[in-house]
């Protein structure tokens, strides 16, 4: 699984940890549904992605997603799992461990493809451009876009080091 070139994950400078974290700290106040709204718009864009839910695989009403308990309850598993990368930017040992961990239980044990985790960090970033207009400032989306690679760089080496093979 080669990562294209732009997908290295580059470095986030100290002034970008900052303005990801004040961005996230207002994002997460708010946390489940901020991640309800990121998980509807990831499956109505990429409704091939339900496949992986057999608990809500089958919904098309973004309505009908919304109220669906297992659907909050993801939504706050993947909230939490950005929260404790955003948290601790800067120990770069725990990121990636947090990061190998959802990377290899989406590999081993959900099989998910990789390519799913650029889709709905792509999703993210629109929903809380959309939300936060006033945050999301040029410098914030250079931020949030290094933050982005960060996590689909980890994830998929997570993915290559359980050798997964599409």
């Amino acid at each position: 699984m080669e990562i294209e070139r732009w997908e290295r994950s580059e470095e986030i400078s100290d002034a970008e940890k900052k303005v990801i974290q004040e961005i996230w700290s207002r994002v997460y106040a708010n946390c489940e549904d901020v991640g309800v709204s990121i998980l509807i718009r990831f499956f109505v864009n990429f409704p091939s992605a339900k496949q992986y839910f057999s608990q809500f695989k089958h919904m098309e009403d973004p309505l009908e997603m919304e109220r669906s308990l297992q659907l909050r309850k993801h939504a706050r598993r993947v909230m939490g799992a950005i929260n404790t990368v955003v948290e601790n930017l800067n120990d770069s040992e725990k990121v990636s461990s947090v990061l190998a961990l959802v990377g290899k239980a989406h590999a081993l044990k959900h099989k998910v493809e990789p390519i799913y985790f650029k889709k709905l960090t792509g999703v993210m970033l629109e929903v809380i451009a959309e939300e936060y207009p006033n945050d999301f400032t040029p410098e914030a989306h250079g931020a949030w876009s290094k933050m982005k690679t960060l996590i689909y760089t980890h994830v998929t080496a997570a993915y290559k080091e359980v050798g997964w093979a599409q």
